[in-house]
């Protein structure tokens, strides 16, 4: 045990108060330091390296205190501000962030560009100190519930698609943003879409300077690659204004020690553990695939502590967290797969109300039908965002394979003159 988990542990023993309303938690743990203690001191973190960070975050949930809010804005705008953001963006920006007081999402995909990013084409056109922003985005996570948007447009019609990009935080609470939700087969509206008419942007929220949007969009995207695995909805209450959590009391949100968590929350514990229930183990089909997603779990396992170990040493696996992301969705659709063989026609039943799930799981006798039917529909959003798995072979190609591009005679034109310019 570091010297870093000692220290929080008797922080934690002195300040966790279960009492205290989510805010009130969040802003107390941000202003410690252990919110992200891998940032670095002079913003808001402790310094440590990955490592320990991870294992202070483990003490955090041993101790029964709710850990530091998760979500887009703490796993994807802080890091890029971070990397990219100036000091007066950083200070104006991070903190709030941080203790959970503001959600973010991130606009970027459009009905036009998706897998080619970078031919979007939402305009933002400067006036005076502001930019004006008119166009529409799909597929916006969580947009509902954000306050500040991570938003891609375009900047400059005259360059080539890439160079006339511009990345900004944006406001998500004003006039000309619109946000519709987009329901799902599993009954939610997780994903939405988003339409801009002439929503104004500070300039000095544009992160990165002008025209530079594409590679400040590069280092969000790795790291949304990095964390789709894991989810990016927080288990411990969700940040920002709209979900409602921060003023409920912390404790309605704090998670049991993990050394006393019950069985595996592995996907195929629990599928296995389904098949005995329902009397399918005697089926050879079954049992194979049930190993082969054990097995695939604990291979995409290995690979993510490789690729941290290599982090620790200052190295990278090529590719890696495209990797990660392929074989997770790999393990999705087998998991959705076998859900279904195994439900059989009980996999039919499902309800999108809290009443009709739980009428269904009392009709068929199946406890956590629910959850168990909308995790397997939900299982063809992932190889889709975030990257869809075409985009994820072609990077790993390209630029860790080292393979020749697949031939682009448009590349180098104007945005303007392309034939899918709107």
């Amino acid at each position: 045990m570091t010297h870093a988990v000692d220290e929080v542990n008797r922080w934690l023993t002195a300040n966790w108060d279960a009492t205290l309303s989510l805010r009130a938690w969040w802003s107390r743990l941000a202003e410690s330091g252990w919110a992200v203690p891998d940032w670095p001191t002079d913003w808001h973190g402790r310094g440590l390296t990955r490592a320990d960070a991870i294992l202070v975050r483990r003490a955090v949930q041993d101790h029964s205190a709710v850990p530091a809010p998760t979500g887009f804005g703490v796993g994807m705008a802080g890091p890029t501000m971070l990397a990219h953001g100036d000091v007066d963006q950083k200070s104006r920006l991070l903190h709030e962030i941080i203790d959970g007081s503001v959600a973010y999402c991130q606009l970027f995909s459009e009905p036009g560009a998706g897998s080619d990013l970078a031919g979007l084409g939402t305009r933002a056109e400067r006036d005076g100190d502001d930019w004006v922003v008119t166009g529409q985005k799909v597929w916006t996570s969580d947009g509902r519930l954000a306050d500040k948007a991570m938003l891609l447009a375009r900047t400059n019609i005259d360059v080539a698609k890439h160079a006339g990009l511009s990345y900004f935080i944006i406001d998500m609470h004003q006039p000309g943003v619109e946000v519709r939700p987009l329901r799902e087969m599993t009954g939610r509206a997780y994903f939405n879409e988003v339409f801009l008419t002439e929503a104004r942007v500070p300039h000095r929220d544009l992160i990165g300077g002008e025209g530079n949007g594409w590679a400040v969009a590069n280092t969000t995207l790795a790291l949304e690659r990095a964390l789709s695995g894991g989810g990016i909805a927080s288990p411990s209450g969700h940040p920002g204004t709209m979900a409602g959590d921060l003023d409920q009391p912390a404790g309605e949100f704090s998670r049991r020690p993990s050394s006393d968590a019950g069985p595996s929350s592995r996907p195929s514990e629990r599928l296995a553990a389904l098949a005995r229930s329902m009397g399918r183990t005697g089926d050879p089909s079954i049992r194979q695939d049930l190993v082969r997603l054990h097995t695939l779990e604990h291979l995409n396992s290995w690979t993510a502590q490789r690729a941290r170990a290599l982090a620790l040493e200052g190295r990278e696996l090529p590719g890696a967290p495209n990797l990660a992301k392929m074989d997770q969705n790999h393990a999705y659709r087998l998991g959705r797969d076998l859900t279904f063989r195994i439900l059989g026609v009980t996999g039919t039943v499902h309800g999108y109300t809290p009443e009709d799930i739980a009428n269904a799981e009392i009709a068929t006798g199946v406890a956590g039908l629910g959850d168990l039917v909308q995790a397997a529909l939900f299982a063809q959003g992932p190889p889709i965002y975030g990257g869809s798995d075409q985009i994820q072979r072609n990077i790993v190609g390209e630029r860790a394979l080292g393979l020749a591009r697949e031939p682009d005679p448009l590349k180098g034109l104007p945005w303007r003159d392309l034939p899918t310019s709107r």
